[in-house]
Formats: structure tokens, C-alpha cells, sequence
């Protein structure tokens, strides 16, 4: 044995390892991984008392080198005064560890073994490349040693240059504090995969980058990458096409203030022609004068068109009008005709356009200046004049000034045609939380009880435990499709039981173990009015298998009054990765318990039981689109009781009070063909609760929907792909 290993030394008292560098505007603005703060945002990190908590207990940690397997980094940090990282008997060598974001360093306790350092440096980084000593020593007398210390950073490392012995640097542990009461800091930069183009900016440049991230995104429809294209304020002669996972929008205050002379383009050359898998990608803010006279917009889910102008027509169909299926406009202008073409289902709220071509199965408008009149089943058009109550979607731009803003736009009731310009309130980017994906639940969570709103940059987020949005009025926002991701089965996301809070613009997948609930909006048992300021939900999606295996219960929970849920896509994967019957397991999509909700544009498909559960009263749908699960093994395994499997939207007995319009339930079991839905929906049988223009549909004859509505309506099955429509029931 070396004649060095022996038992853990006796330590008297365990002091702590810390780092608390306080650094403002410029130097946090090199660091892409810490929240840089311009001056044209606040930025608040004060001094605060030093923690006792361990950051650095059991987070990862690297080393230059090791002694050997039995001697890792990790032994330095998982809190075990028995075990101990090694090096190589050299100089220099360091070790390093990952606090998971960043944070006030006020302490380092060092606990040396034998082999120690008698020259060494500690140092902190934001990004584990650039580094900044915040203690340095020559004379090193082993030991335990307790450095208070002062600096910010994500990673922390102790490097050593020259050894007190001829063996290598020898750690029992590193123990690391950091400020008792973190506070976040509000505005910042919005990270590497936000591009920011402005008009003076040469036209080729502009357009080389557009095509290299649709290049890198046309087709990566399960990919890590996440983009947010902003133009701001102007004129420029580009075509953006739009890949997965990609946002465009406007940085003006309104949509004429940016135009694109072009396209805003989505196809499906990728996928053979075929834009049923076209998902995950949206247009906002911002006019087009299509090239041509019309842009090509040839989406399916979770794809939304809002707050958009096109000079011309806007066709919805890919080249070839190949296969297309649902989508969704909001508060947009469309001067010319739009045409659906070869889309089965679509949705388009509060906007105004110059005319509709044509309907498939089921075509929906809710407030829309210039849509076809009431004509369900034939032409397919359910069109109601304005929608009852409806807050449009916070959108960031740029003022006079040049700093960013999110204007928030107010409630409307009976509303009809697009919102702009319309009223409402902005709130600086100083008053967000930045959020970069290095970010932690529990950072998150100190800005939000800081009184910070939130601004989700794009890219992909693990949380290990719920974010907290407590706050009435509080913001959430995400930008380019970015993407929070539970680890060991938390709930991701809970909303309290508060006035005014407003969600946009994220996706929530599914984790490897069981999630009860992807997004929860007002704890069980919620009972506050929130009439006045109800809480809002708009382009909010949810997977559970698809990127990876995942599995969640129910994806979203509404338990409080008033809530105004507007476009939203719950999808239990039928392809990709992590996919099967007893692998991505998903009950349910979606679960209003809450009364006086509606829904504006709801996609949920594929989950093992109820797709949709609504116990509230009062409650109103504005279109749906369903899918049932494709993948029962056999009838066996997918049975409610003695009910052959489950209806698409189940409205609970108990309701007495309950209206929908513009409902589709389509069956394709084809895993099993011979496999029966009972009914597309469920409902209690009374004068108050009625459904509007709803169909079920078998495609291609895989499987069968014996009823469209309870009893009512005859089977929905055959290869020729015909739906069975109702008008009213009951």
C-alpha cells in the first residue's frame, strides 16, 4: 500500500468552500452563461449574508486527472469525509465542480488530505472556460482550510501548481456556499440562439443565416437545437423558411412595423410532401408582402400564426397538397383569400381576412371579419361572430428607445378582427427573469419570488422541482419553442390560485419517470373569481414520449375559475423515440376542474384514456381536434368498464352547464384494426350541455368509432375515410 493511504483524517469542525464574486454589467456580459445585464436593463445581485448549505454536495464534478478509478472527482464532493479525489503526481491539476447555475460564492472550505497544495488557486466561471480567481496562495499549509471568498459564477475549481509532497493533489472534500438569499437580477441578453436582425443589416447576411438554421432544423423534429428569429423594426427583402423548433417574429409594436418582402415560408419537401408531422414551429408580429402574391404557410400542430399581416393569400397546403392537418391563426390580417386546400381541420380566431377557399372536414372561426357564414355539415364551416372572452398572447419588441419591452394586451369581451393596435400595458425586459437553460428551478423560482416575471430563452430545460408562479400578474414566456423537462417525476410547472398570470410560449416533455401533472393552474380544490383578471394559457404544449421516453399522467390541469386556455397541442407520441403502448404512458390531456373556463383551439391526442375530462360548469370549447391512442394492443387492454375503450372529450355527469363548438374524433388503430371506440364523446344528457357541429372520422378503416355522441350517430369506419357528422346534440 502507499504509504500515504490511510484512514480519513479527524476533522474538527467541516468550515465551508464559497465564492462570492460580485460582478456587474460588462463582465456578466461576456459570460454567455451567466444573465448579462445591458444598460438598457436593470440588474440586481446584492450582497447577501453567506448560506450554510453545501452547493457543490453531490453535483458533478471533473478533474484534470485521476490516481486511479478509486479515487474520482466525484468523492470530493459527495459529502463522505472517508473518500477523497487523487491526482496524478504532476503539476499542474485541478478539480472542478458544476453548482448547475449561477450563483453568490461566499465560502471554499477545503478539507486536504496528506498530499496537499502548497500553491494553488480557486477560481469561478460562468461557462467552465473563462476563468477568475477569487483566492490564490503560495504558502498553503494543507489542512482544513476556510477561505471566505467573493465572487459569482456557475462552476467553481481548485487549481493547484505546485505540490507539498512528490504525490499528486489529494481532497477528502470541497465544500462550497454561496449568499443565504440569492436574488436574481431582471433583464439581460437573450442568449446564443436568439438572432437579432436588424435593417441595416446587408440582405445576404440576413438570408445566409436564415438558411443555415433552416438547414439545421427542416427536418430535426426530435433535436435539442432551439432558435428565435426577431427582426426588428423595418423593411427587408429575405425568405425564411421555417424548420422545427423555430420561431419567427416582429420586433415592432405592432405587425406593419417589420415587413418581410418575401416569404414566411413552411413546406414539406422533408417529409415526402406530406405536413401532418410539420409541428413546433410559429410565425408572430410581423406583415409579409408575399412574393408571388401568396405565402405558403403548411403546418399541422403547434404550429401558430399569430399577429400576422399577409398582403396577399395565405395558402395552408404543401406543394403537391399532400396531407395536411389542423392549425391554427389568431389576431391576424390575411388581405387576401386563405386556402385550406388539402387541411382536414383548422382553426382561426379574431382575425380578418378577405375571403376562405374551400373546407374539408371541419373549418372553425370565432370572431373572424370575412369568414364564411354558418354552414355545418356542408360546407364544413362552423363560425361563430365573436369570441366570449379573449386576452391575445404578451409579445416582446423594442421601443423608440431601442430597449425591449412585453407589451401585454388587455382582456376583451365579445371580441371580433385582429387586436392591433389595441390596448394594454408594457412591462420592461428589466423586470424579467432571463432564463438560460443552464438555469436551475430553484434560481427560477428566487427571481419569481424576487417579483421578477420570466422570460424563457430558447433551449431545453431540466427542473427538479416545480416552478412556483405565485405572483398574481406574473408573465411566463418563452421564446423559440423553449423546452422544460421534469427530472424524477416533479410537476414542472404550478400556477396559484391568483388574478392575471399569463403563459406562452412553452413545451413541456415528458420525463423518463412518472410526472402526476406536466402544468397545474391552481391547486385542487381552487375556488377564487378571477372574472375580472382571469389567468391565460396560449401556445402551451405538452409531449410525453416522441424526443425520448417519457411519462406523465395528465399533461395540464385547470382547477381555477375563469381560466382562458388559447392553443395548446397535448400529444402522447405516436413515433419517434421512446414510443409504445406500456412506454410513453399518458392517461390524460387535459382536466378542467375549474368553472366558467374556455377554450379557444384545443389539440390533444393520443392518450390512453379520456383525452379530455371537463367537471367545471360553464364551461366553453371552441374547436377541437383529436386523435385517439393508435397503438392499443387489442380491445382487451383498452376497455373503460365494460365501455370498449374511451370517448375523445368526456363531459362529467355532473355537469349541468356546458357548450362546444366545432368538435373532431378521429380513430387509427393501427396496431390493431379490429380495436372499437365506443363513442367519440360523452356527455350528460341535459338542456344545458350542448355540442355543436362535431364529427368522428376512422382513417383509412383502421378501427372504429361505433357512435359520435353517446349513442347518437352511426360508426365511423371504412377505407374510404368519410366522417360521421352531427349538427347539435342534444
Amino acid at each position: 500500500m502507499h504509504p500515504r493511504r490511510r484512514p480519513a483524517l479527524i476533522v474538527a469542525s467541516l468550515a465551508a468552500l464559497l465564492l462570492s464574486l460580485l460582478v456587474a454589467g460588462p463582465a456578466r456580459a461576456a459570460d454567455p452563461l451567466l444573465s448579462a445585464r445591458p444598460a438598457t436593463a436593470s440588474a440586481t445581485m446584492g450582497a447577501q449574508a453567506c448560506g450554510t448549505a453545501d452547493a457543490a454536495l453531490g453535483r458533478p464534478a471533473t478533474a484534470s486527472s485521476v490516481e486511479n478509478a478509486g479515487l474520482p472527482a466525484s468523492a470530493a464532493v459527495d459529502g463522505n469525509a472517508g473518500t477523497r479525489w487523487s491526482s496524478a503526481f504532476s503539476d499542474p491539476q485541478w478539480l472542478q465542480v458544476d453548482l448547475g447555475a449561477s450563483h453568490q460564492i461566499c465560502q471554499v472550505v477545503l478539507q486536504w488530505e496528506a498530499a496537499y497544495a502548497s500553491a494553488f488557486r480557486v477560481q469561478v466561471s460562468g461557462d467552465g472556460s473563462s476563468w477568475t480567481d477569487v483566492y490564490a496562495t503560495t504558502t498553503g499549509t494543507g489542512g482544513t482550510q476556510t477561505l471566505d471568498v467573493s465572487g459569482t459564477g456557475r462552476y467553481v475549481r481548485v487549481h493547484g501548481t505546485a505540490r507539498a509532497t512528490p504525490y499528486g493533489y489529494s481532497l477528502w472534500e470541497l465544500t462550497v456556499r454561496t449568499g443565504a438569499t440569492d436574488t436574481p437580477g431582471g433583464g439581460g441578453d437573450l442568449g446564443p440562439n436568439v438572432h437579432v436582425f436588424d435593417p441595416n443589416m446587408p440582405a445576404a447576411s440576413i438570408q445566409s443565416t436564415l438558411d443555415s438554421i433552416f438547414t439545421q432544423m427542416e427536418s430535426n423534429q426530435f433535436g435539442l437545437q432551439r432558435h428565435a428569429l426577431l427582426f426588428k423594426p423595418g423593411s427587408y427583402n429575405v425568405n425564411a423558411n421555417i424548420g422545427f423548433y423555430t420561431s419567427i417574429m416582429g420586433l415592432g409594436r405592432n405587425p406593419d412595423d417589420v415587413t418581410i418582402n418575401g416569404q414566411v415560408r413552411v413546406d414539406a419537401g422533408w417529409f415526402g410532401g406530406n405536413a401532418t408531422q410539420n409541428f413546433w414551429r410559429s410565425a408572430e408580429n410581423l406583415s409579409i408582402t408575399p412574393s408571388g402574391g401568396t405565402n405558403q404557410w403548411a403546418v399541422s400542430q403547434a404550429a401558430p400564426f399569430r399577429r400576422m399581416h399577409v398582403r396577399g393569400n395565405l395558402n395552408l397546403a404543401p406543394s403537391g397538397y399532400g396531407w395536411a392537418s389542423g392549425g391554427y391563426i389568431a389576431d391576424s390580417r390575411v388581405d387576401g383569400t386563405v386556402q385550406p386546400y388539402s387541411q382536414q381541420q383548422w382553426f382561426t380566431r379574431d382575425s380578418t381576412i378577405g375571403g376562405w377557399l374551400n373546407g374539408v372536414w371541419n373549418m372553425v372561426f370565432s370572431g373572424v371579419a370575412g369568414a364564411p357564414a354558418q354552414s355545418f355539415p356542408e360546407p364544413p364551416y362552423t363560425t361563430l361572430d365573436t369570441s366570449p372572452v379573449t386576452r391575445e398572447k404578451p409579445f416582446l419588441y423594442v421601443d423608440g428607445a431601442g430597449a425591449y419591452q412585453v407589451f401585454v394586451p388587455a382582456l376583451r369581451r365579445n371580441s371580433r378582427g385582429a387586436n392591433w393596435p389595441g390596448t394594454g400595458s408594457s412591462i420592461p425586459l428589466g423586470q424579467f427573469y432571463v432564463a438560460k437553460p443552464a438555469d436551475t428551478a430553484a434560481t427560477i423560482n428566487a427571481a419569481l419570488a424576487a417579483g421578477l416575471n420570466l422570460l424563457f430563452t430558447p433551449g431545453v430545460y431540466h427542473v427538479n422541482q416545480s416552478i412556483d408562479v405565485t405572483r398574481p400578474g406574473t408573465v411566463v414566456l418563452g421564446l423559440g419553442y423553449a423546452t422544460v423537462i421534469p427530472d424524477n417525476g416533479v410537476v414542472p410547472m404550478r400556477i396559484a390560485d391568483v388574478d392575471g398570470v399569463k403563459v406562452a410560449g412553452l413545451l413541456f416533455d415528458a420525463g423518463p419517470v412518472n410526472s402526476p401533472i406536466l402544468m397545474e393552474v391552481g391547486p385542487s380544490g381552487s375556488a377564487a373569481t378571477h372574472a375580472a383578471d382571469p389567468i391565460s394559457i396560449q401556445d402551451v404544449f405538452f409531449r410525453v414520449g416522441g424526443a425520448h421516453a417519457g411519462k406523465a399522467t395528465t399533461s395540464l390541469v385547470v382547477n381555477s375559475d375563469h381560466t382562458i386556455i388559447d392553443h395548446i397541442w397535448a400529444w402522447r407520441g405516436d413515433h419517434g423515440t421512446g414510443i409504445g403502448w406500456t412506454v410513453n404512458t399518458a392517461d390524460t390531456g387535459l382536466i378542467v376542474n375549474g368553472d366558467d373556463v374556455t377554450a379557444y383551439g384545443l389539440f390533444v391526442e393520443h392518450y390512453q384514456k379520456y383525452q379530455v375530462i371537463w367537471n367545471g360548469q360553464r364551461g366553453k370549447t371552441i374547436f377541437f381536434q383529436n386523435e385517439m391512442p393508435y397503438d392499443p394492443p387489442n380491445q382487451a387492454a383498452w376497455m373503460n368498464g365494460s365501455t370498449r375503450g374511451y370517448a375523445a372529450y368526456k363531459v362529467a355527469a355532473s355537469v349541468t352547464s356546458h357548450e362546444a363548438w366545432g368538435l373532431g374524433a378521429y380513430c387509427y388503430f393501427n396496431v390493431n384494426p379490429s380495436v372499437v371506440a365506443e363513442r367519440g364523446f360523452e356527455t350528460p344528457v341535459n338542456a344545458g350541455v350542448r355540442l355543436h357541429d362535431l364529427l368522428t372520422v376512422s382513417l383509412g378503416g383502421n378501427g372504429t368509432i361505433a357512435h359520435v355522441v353517446n349513442d347518437t350517430g352511426g360508426p365511423a369506419q371504412g377505407t374510404d375515410t368519410i366522417p360521421v357528422k352531427i349538427v347539435t346534440y342534444p
